[in-house]
């Protein structure tokens, strides 16, 4: 089974939420949400706008984007699949 890693990225710059008011450039350094509704709900809580949750596999091979509408329900997201 592989690996997820569920992180939040700013759309226009590709930086990455490390935590606090930190975005980092390597999504390796990236603060790693426990479940998708986790990442969905912190995004609400902070009122972050032009964000995208990024699925990312073991091996960063391939990733799934989905972007968050605030105030969107989880039926709102449309993930692009990019390799």
């Amino acid at each position: 089974m592989q690996r997820m890693r569920i992180l939040v990225q700013q759309k226009d710059s590709g930086l990455y939420f490390k935590g606090r008011d930190v975005w980092v450039r390597k999504s390796l350094e990236a603060a790693d949400f426990v479940t998708s509704t986790a990442a969905i709900d912190f995004c609400a809580q902070q009122r972050l706008a032009d964000v995208q949750l990024v699925l990312k596999f073991e091996g960063e091979q391939y990733e799934i984007v989905l972007p968050f509408q605030p105030g969107g329900a989880p039926s709102t997201l449309r993930p692009r699949v990019s390799a």
